[in-house]
């Protein structure tokens, strides 16, 4: 469990050897032998007796790739050529580009693309603002923000380090919606420092996401700049991880034929994304939700200090004040909510939980119980992870949800268009492929950001705050998927 090799720690190796019968399963039994998985061998070279072969081989992680290639160099009538990690070589150079949507090939080109009859453009944007939306980028563009202080499960790293992960945000923005998104990582800790950076960058983009800001940090900063920008601010962490628990839990109790405000939930960690993952839980109709941090259940005995955000969920869940642990609190709860962090609960502990409960154990890259440790009480079970079934990813929310965002031109992500994403999200598996293990869709399957961006786009302008009616965004999606 955990320790299975998997393609974010995959090699390629090139080997030369004698071409002779059974070199290569000799080579395949000892990639074996030492844990490795062979993925795929490819033909290199073939001449004077000899021949070289690459070899694709998942591993564990970095520890066991390094014993591997060093058992792989120890052997005797094999010789390794090179070996390189692919997930590095993937990352070479960055992720994604700037590409250029005219063509300059002419002096009359080169006029209208510039000056000077760029000029005319920009005083047409002067005298009428908001026209920067049909004539720049802006009406399709989203700044990804970030300062590095909460990365994946990676912490305080710096906003440098985490580069790479914005990166792979914006591309999948352009991927699965064809939204053009570019990676803005601040060299600030400082809340008003963001904002105020975030403030004066803002007029290039239809949207800002918000990603991997430590809390309570990125309440404020969140707060602040909705207060200030006509453009939706969403952080991910937070509501997107709230939009996809959302959409597994309406499949997950079509299953468990149990209705939302029968439910005892239980959230393990109360930080950003439990904090909105209790928002939007609560806005469906689940009204019995106790949270849990290190030192218990929060109820509203406890002194919260300057914490507010813990202050407020006391006050608003937590309907009996219950006080005491989270295995004390699991005894008859139809649902754990886990976002806190590895191996945090037991199976013991779990089949104190009412008959066919829900487990969404989010926690990365370790789940706070791998699945093979459930219970049989325990009908649903989500993580976080792609190598288990029912992922809650946050990449089937926020592609669609900013696309419908910027096709109505949304002031603001209000409740309403999160509950809506993720019924959409949940609608798109029919009732009858419906089971255990399929309550979540593939972030893959094209219907997804589709669905959600329609969603969207509806409940912004029903609950009036979107600034256009909503033209030609299927037609923009499906030119871009069949482009790409």
């Amino acid at each position: 469990m955990g320790d299975t090799p998997n393609v974010s720690n995959s090699l390629t190796i090139r080997v030369q050897f004698k071409n002779d019968s059974g070199m290569l399963g000799r080579l395949a039994s000892e990639v074996g032998r030492l844990g490795g998985d062979i993925g795929a061998v490819d033909l290199v070279s073939v001449g004077d007796g000899l021949m070289v072969r690459d070899l694709t081989i998942n591993c564990r992680d970095d520890e066991h790739a390094a014993a591997l290639i060093a058992g792989i160099r120890a052997l005797d009538d094999f010789t390794l050529l090179h070996s390189s990690d692919r997930t590095f070589l993937l990352h070479l150079g960055g992720k994604i580009e700037v590409v250029s949507r005219v063509p300059i090939r002419t002096r009359d080109d080169l006029s209208m693309v510039y000056t000077p009859g760029v000029a005319r453009v920009c005083m047409a944007i002067h005298a009428r603002p908001e026209d920067a939306y049909s004539l720049t980028i802006k009406k399709n563009t989203v700044a990804v923000v970030t300062d590095g202080t909460a990365v994946l499960g990676l912490g305080d790293i710096g906003p440098a380090a985490a580069m790479p992960v914005m990166e792979g945000k914006c591309a999948l923005f352009k991927e699965f919606a064809g939204v053009d998104a570019f990676p803005l990582a601040i060299n600030t800790t400082d809340t008003d420092g963001i904002v105020e950076t975030v403030s004066h960058l803002a007029t290039a983009f239809g949207g800002i996401n918000l990603e991997d800001i430590s809390a309570p940090r990125c309440f404020y900063i969140e707060d602040k700049l909705r207060e200030q920008l006509d453009i939706p601010v969403f952080h991910d962490d937070q509501h997107g991880t709230a939009v996809v628990v959302l959409a597994g839990l309406i499949n997950a109790l079509k299953i468990v034929d149990k209705r939302p405000h029968d439910l005892k939930v239980v959230v393990a960690g109360v930080g950003a994304a439990g904090t909105a993952c209790t928002n939007i839980l609560n806005s469906y109709g689940v009204t019995n939700i106790i949270g849990f941090d290190r030192q218990g259940a929060l109820d509203r005995t406890r002194d919260y200090g300057d914490n507010t955000m813990k202050q407020w969920y006391a006050d608003n869940t937590n309907p009996d004040d219950f006080s005491g642990t989270l295995a004390e609190g699991l005894v008859g709860a139809d649902m754990l909510l886990g976002l806190a962090g590895p191996n945090l609960v037991t199976s013991d502990q779990l089949r104190t939980m009412n008959s066919d409960a829900i487990v969404f154990a989010l926690s990365n890259p370790d789940p706070e119980i791998w699945p093979e440790e459930v219970p049989d009480n325990v009908r649903v079970m989500a993580t976080g992870r792609s190598d288990y079934p029912n992922q809650v990813n946050n990449s089937l929310c926020f592609p669609g949800l900013f696309r419908g965002v910027l096709d109505v031109r949304a002031s603001t992500i209000n409740d309403e268009m999160k509950v809506a994403a993720a019924v959409a999200i949940a609608g798109v598996i029919p009732d009858s492929h419906i089971s255990e293990d399929f309550i979540i869709p593939s972030v893959f399957d094209q219907n997804v950001a589709r669905r959600v961006s329609r969603g969207v786009a509806r409940v912004a302008q029903e609950t009036g705050v979107a600034r256009r009616r909503r033209r030609g965004g299927d037609e923009i999606y499906a030119a871009f998927r069949t482009r790409s």
